[in-house]
């Protein structure tokens, strides 16, 4: 993984620096909340319902052993023994305290850790497969572009106050694991006829308010030009973009409104005339990138079977391991969505748990994924049952990867101010309610929203949850048919909403028609996408009936 040199160190000491100068002004009144909020924001500290909460980077979700332990020890010396891992592959602390922010930022850039561009009007983390690096299906590791990603947008001058946040993706796999075409800029490794690597364009994708997909607006950016794509792609939006209205504000309706040939031609315009100015970082510093990305140590000749004995585990492993490249090992994710429990959450004692795991069992590196679980990319199978044994002991070892009960689900109500309604209460209804009959549904993917923005990926769900404010009652709109994957698609709102139990008994009526719809080996989407709303919407809005089938009323 990614090693600081010293100038990386140095900007983010610099950057711990100047914010905690910011905030003792801020707590002597020498500046104002006006003046502290756009400069806190760029650090990553919100404040929310009840407590300042601090975002810290994870870049394209990748950690190692160090940093995740001390994620842990951060969870207890300033938060309240937990973190969040969120859907842009970060962690979130929910109970931070203003004066203790620039020491946590201190703490973090001890492992090479901060929270820069992790809010604001600027270029956030960038994103990546969760199974970079192990997965058997990927051209090359997308990480090193990520990483040059990184470091051409943190504090890139043109680019700190754009008219909106911007969350770029880059997969190296025709299996999409990071809803890249939901992102504003997406970016797809490709081979060309000719066999050379490139990138694909995907532009103007988002959720939100206004759920967009992005389309294709290049299909083969030359490796030693990508970044000057980016950086052509980004000056159209800077130069359009609306800063009049923050609801009309993202690359999506840009891209939306003058079409997608309209801005294609001005970023072709603009890609051929930066090609002139020689922006581009020499080729030399992707390979020196690339050099810090290069595979651990497999032993060649392991095992390549797995012990089976242990019906619980030999479940764990179909559900939560995926086939590596190398053989004798595999990608293990460990599920942060117990029965009944709030999903992306983990302990302190656990975090620090995954970190002495990773060490032990996986090459000391860990991945966040945009499902808010954890994966250690690298295990020898042989490995397999005492890694699991361990998780298990710690309420780590649920095998419900892709399943009902691996829920997304924002903070909701209880923490953000933005919110209109609870998440979380309604994930654990939905978790404890299915656990029965999880494998016998088996994929499908739900994902729930507390408010419009759409945090947890709700328009992405096979089924999707958006809690909206009726009159200052809770109230959750139930969508079907969305897909984050390679055949990315939008949820469609069923019909009226449902209150906080309503929209559980809703889902568990639509997946008895796909229990009775299903034909084969279809998933949930595949059968919904085959017969369409019309058998959903009929059993989710049935009348109730009184035991005699009669009508019930009131």
């Amino acid at each position: 993984m990614y090693q600081y040199d010293t100038y990386d160190q140095a900007l983010v000491d610099a950057r711990v620096a100047d914010f905690r100068d910011q905030t003792r002004r801020r707590l002597d009144g020498s500046m104002s909340e006006e003046q502290f909020r756009p400069l806190r924001l760029m650090n990553g500290l919100y404040l929310q319902l009840h407590a300042y909460m601090l975002r810290v980077a994870v870049p394209y979700g990748t950690l190692s052993s160090a940093q995740m332990r001390m994620l842990g020890d951060i969870a207890d010396k300033y938060d309240r023994g937990y973190g969040h891992f969120t859907t842009r592959q970060n962690i979130q602390y929910n109970w931070i305290k203003l004066d203790e922010a620039p020491d946590i930022l201190a703490d973090l850039a001890t492992v090479e850790m901060h929270a820069i561009q992790t809010s604001g009007n600027c270029i956030r983390n960038t994103t990546s497969d969760q199974y970079a690096g192990a997965a058997a299906d990927e051209l090359v590791d997308p990480r090193p572009y990520a990483e040059l990603i990184r470091q051409w947008s943190t504090f890139h001058p043109e680019f700190n106050f754009l008219p909106r946040k911007f969350k770029i993706a880059v997969i190296a796999a025709d299996t999409d694991r990071a809803a890249m075409r939901l992102h504003d800029i997406g970016v797809q490794i490709v081979r060309n006829a000719a066999g050379e690597l490139g990138c694909a364009f995907y532009v103007g994708g988002g959720m939100g308010r206004t759920p967009m997909i992005a389309p294709l607006i290049n299909g083969f950016v030359p490796l030693d030009q990508f970044i000057t794509y980016f950086e052509a792609c980004l000056r159209v939006y800077n130069r359009y973009g609306r800063r009049d209205n923050k609801y009309k504000a993202r690359i999506k309706i840009l891209v939306h409104e003058i079409g997608k040939e309209a801005y294609t031609s001005q970023v072709e315009a603009e890609f051929a005339h930066l090609l002139t100015q020689n922006i581009e970082p020499p080729i030399a510093e992707l390979e020196r990138i690339k050099a810090h990305f290069a595979d651990p140590a497999f032993e060649v000749g392991v095992p390549d079977q797995v012990d089976r004995s242990d019906p619980d585990f030999a479940l764990w492993v179909d559900n939560n391991c995926v086939t590596h490249k190398q053989a004798g090992y595999i990608a293990a994710t460990i599920s942060l969505k117990p029965i009944g429990g709030i999903p992306g959450d983990a302990s302190s004692d656990q975090i620090r748990l995954m970190a002495d795991l990773a060490k032990e069992y996986a090459f000391d590196e860990l991945r966040v994924t945009h499902a808010q679980n954890i994966v250690l990319p690298h295990v020898k199978k042989a490995d397999l049952y005492a890694l699991w044994q361990k998780l298990d002991a710690a309420g780590l070892g649920t095998a419900n990867l892709d399943q009902i009960g691996d829920i997304i689900a924002c903070p909701g109500l209880d923490y953000c101010s933005l919110a209109n309604a609870r998440s979380i209460p309604v994930a654990q209804k939905i978790s404890e309610r299915f656990a029965a009959k999880a494998e016998e549904i088996g994929e499908l993917k739900l994902k729930i929203s507390g408010c419009i923005n759409a945090c947890g990926h709700h328009h992405a769900g096979h089924i999707g949850i958006l809690g909206v404010d009726r009159k200052g009652v809770e109230n959750y709109q139930l969508l079907l048919g969305g897909s984050e994957g390679a055949d990315t698609s939008l949820g469609t709102i069923t019909g009226p909403g449902f209150d906080e139990d309503g929209v559980v008994d809703a889902i568990e009526k639509a997946t008895e028609v796909y229990l009775a719809h299903k034909q084969g080996e279809e998933r949930f989407l595949d059968t919904y996408r085959r017969v369409g709303m019309a058998p959903f919407k009929e059993a989710i809005y049935a009348p109730k009936t009184t035991q005699n089938g009669e009508p019930a009323h009131g």
